[in-house]
């Protein structure tokens, strides 16, 4: 600093000589200063908690959160989103339904943070630091078992309209697999909107007519998604030989970009195995003429459980359009509860929402899906007002699908058989 200051003449090098030194102690305060709040004791576990899991190298997130100077050169934009109830990313009407992954602060861990911020942001001793996480690089799940790539470098063109993309890859694996934990890796997340992998069972009969909105799915990412994590007890089984199909959503970014993106999987590790056996279906209505102008149309669809199941997980699916959604049961003795509202729908954050206990759906439960779509003018993303919108795979297109995660308690003998065809 004084080698600096030394450069300047007269007052405009003293001038910058005590600035820098007032900097200087400024920093020297908040990494010694003691205080009611400190970052290492009770800001640092916050952070870590709520934030890191996106917020570190590797991942969607636009900045790291790792290290003490990261969250204090960040400190202005975390008040700001924190008081708007912008982040953590969170959209369930508390309400209703209790989740697991609830991203959300407590009142108390928001005025912990605001408060820290708004005194200088002490550091505090580092010996109250919680011991860092460790976190494989690139990877939510950590290191996977194994990882599988698309058969090749796509190219994708600067401008236009991309059709939706499907590619496959053998798994090669000569016995039954089960899975704990999968993630969909973007190998170019400017390009890469959304990823689908399924897995195709070379053993299973081909049926003529409708298919199931998400049979053989294993995972996905798409704007706000986390990865595939289960609970004890519960994975989902790729079959020995299966090929997985990759569906690949790109949108162009006004230059040529090129994605190999992957997909990363950690088999299930416990001496028992599974109790439950996870699927995934998606109760859609394809049936959309969302008319123009429209700023609360409605739209529902429902799916009735042909067998005793246990529900997992939700995620809500729709476009630019969605406004809001909600899932509602209606029991066998005509109980009515609201299992998850999302009041708010953001096409930027399509959340998946994990019940914190999972529920028993008796066969006979209803599923009901009820969505409205906002095509009016008052919505800022509506690509276009004056036009009648339907279902299609690009963004500027609708759709509505409620997804659930799910498991039979016994398993049918023939799940189409049992009802379990979509179209």
């Amino acid at each position: 600093v004084k080698a600096i200051a030394e450069h300047f003449e007269g007052s405009s090098g003293r001038t910058f000589l005590v600035a820098a030194e007032e900097s200087k102690d400024a920093v020297a305060s908040r990494t010694t200063s003691p205080g009611e709040i400190t970052y290492a004791k009770h800001v640092a576990p916050i952070i870590q908690n709520k934030c890191q899991t996106c917020h570190r190298p590797g991942t969607a997130a636009p900045f790291s959160l790792l290290k003490y100077d990261d969250v204090v050169d960040w400190s202005e934009t975390i008040k700001e989103v924190v008081e708007q109830k912008r982040m953590p990313p969170w959209l369930a009407d508390p309400r209703f339904g209790k989740f697991r992954n609830d991203r959300r602060l407590s009142d108390a861990d928001k005025e912990t943070l605001i408060k820290w911020i708004d005194t200088d942001m002490p550091m505090g001793d580092e010996k109250d630091l919680p011991p860092a996480k460790e976190y494989s690089e690139g990877w939510m799940i950590g290191k996977p078992d194994v990882v599988f790539e698309l058969p090749q470098e796509v190219t994708v063109q600067a401008t236009g309209t991309v059709p939706y993309q499907y590619y496959t890859t053998p798994t090669n694996f000569k016995e039954d697999v089960w899975v704990a934990a999968a993630e969909a890796r973007p190998g170019n997340r400017k390009v890469v909107h959304h990823i689908i992998v399924s897995f195709r069972d070379p053993k299973a009969a081909r049926r003529e007519g409708g298919t199931v909105l998400g049979n053989g799915h294993i995972v996905g990412t798409a704007p706000g998604d986390m990865p595939l994590i289960l609970p004890t007890g519960v994975a989902r089984k790729i079959p020995a030989g299966s090929t997985l199909v990759w569906q690949m959503h790109y949108t162009p970014t006004g230059q040529v970009e090129i994605d190999h993106s992957q997909l990363g999987l950690v088999f299930y590790k416990e001496k028992q195995p599974p109790k439950y056996s996870e699927l995934t279906r998606g109760i859609s209505q394809r049936r959309l003429a969302i008319p123009p102008g429209d700023a609360n149309h409605q739209v529902e669809s429902e799916f009735t459980f042909p067998a005793d199941a246990i529900l997992h997980s939700f995620m809500p699916h729709m476009h630019l359009r969605g406004k809001d959604f909600k899932y509602e049961a209606t029991y066998p003795d005509g109980r009515t509860e609201t299992l998850l509202s999302v009041p708010r729908y953001d096409f930027g954050w399509q959340s998946t929402y994990i019940l914190k206990e999972p529920l028993r759906m008796p066969k006979g439960t209803k599923i009901h899906c009820t969505a409205h779509f906002d095509n009016s003018p008052g919505n800022r993303a509506n690509p276009d007002p004056t036009k009648e919108v339907r279902w299609g795979d690009q963004t500027w297109e609708e759709m509505m699908i409620g997804w659930i995660n799910y498991a039979w308690e016994k398993p049918p003998v023939d799940p189409v058989a049992a009802g379990l065809r979509v179209f």
